[in-house]
């Protein structure tokens, strides 16, 4: 760490929330982590000033914020928020010395290497072969994709950026390429992101009463879809996530398998995590190693949910400060 950098604020910004932390000096932990809706700031600015009034935070050095968006050049424009900003634009507004913006998932993806044990939960079978490349994908308002290659040479490990949560997804059943027919014939191009994601489970419902030959289904949200599916109270929720989680395992072995991830595959994002042990119970797993062929090379690859305490966009946006 470079002296004369410190105080440092780290932000994660997804969709809806904006998660702050503060490191005030080298070796200090991450501190005064809070959440705030990002509905209810006009700009990035007025949500990082709301936090730092609120937690009486002096002027910080550096920042380093992940954002789910992509990030090519200097003017952001987010996708799932109205939140526009310029980079160099922001950081003089708040005299910070550096500030650094990354997608989010880079983010996620530079904090598995701090993740302790208690952190992951792993889901069926494989082990961790060490130095190996790591994949990552989560579901939240959208679908973040990255990984984490080894660098070698005594060199940090190297984050991935891209948008592979618009990829286009696949059907390894008949009943799927139904659905998948349904939302390619809604969306014209039926990426991953459509049935992976809050929004996602919504469409992946909606398929499903079609399906079923429901007329006017009442519309649910992902919230109702996944709570009515938990207590099996609804067949087309229960279809629904059922869904879900295939085409998850499918995309998550998909990118097990471009990455070579025998490191592991970690899942995070908004969505996975608070379902507990449902993917346990759902045909994940099954359909991760559904790789024909390469069955056995996707079977020896952990699967891990990430269940970390603290943020760990805020992790990898304070590990980014000094990695990147």
């Amino acid at each position: 760490m470079q002296a004369g950098t410190f105080p440092r604020l780290v932000g994660d910004i997804g969709g809806t929330n904006a998660r702050f932390g503060w490191i005030e000096s080298e070796n200090s932990p991450l501190t005064d982590i809070d959440t705030l809706p990002g509905a209810d700031y006009p700009t990035i600015v007025a949500a990082i000033r709301a936090y730092l009034a609120k937690h009486g935070k002096s002027q910080p050095r550096w920042c380093s914020i992940g954002i789910a968006n992509p990030v090519v050049g200097d003017v952001v424009k987010m996708t799932n928020h109205d939140w526009a900003f310029s980079i160099s634009g922001v950081q003089a507004e708040l005299k910070l010395d550096r500030f650094l913006v990354i997608n989010d998932f880079t983010a996620l993806a530079l904090s598995l290497p701090a993740m302790e044990p208690s952190d992951l939960r792993q889901v069926g079978q494989g082990t961790a072969v060490p130095g190996a490349p790591l994949a990552l994908l989560g579901a939240g308002t959208g679908l973040g994709v990255s990984g984490l290659l080894p660098a070698g040479s005594g060199h940090r490990a190297i984050p991935i950026n891209g948008e592979g949560g618009h990829v286009t997804l696949a059907a390894i059943d008949e009943r799927e390429e139904k659905v998948v027919a349904i939302l390619r014939r809604r969306f014209g191009h039926a990426s991953a992101e459509r049935a992976l994601s809050g929004p996602g489970i919504e469409n992946l419902h909606q398929a499903v009463c079609e399906l079923a030959g429901v007329k006017d289904a009442q519309p649910l949200n992902a919230a109702q879809i996944t709570d009515r599916a938990t207590g099996g109270s609804d067949p087309h929720c229960v279809e629904a996530m059922d869904l879900f989680f295939s085409f998850l395992g499918t995309i998550a072995g998909n990118l097990a398998l471009s990455l070579g991830s025998l490191g592991g595959l970690y899942i995070g994002g908004g969505i996975v995590p608070r379902l507990g042990d449902a993917i346990d119970r759902s045909r994940f797993r099954q359909s991760f190693e559904s790789k024909g062929r390469f069955r056995q090379y996707v079977q020896q690859i952990p699967t891990y949910v990430l269940q970390s305490k603290v943020s760990p966009g805020l992790i990898g946006a304070a590990r980014a400060l000094d990695d990147l």
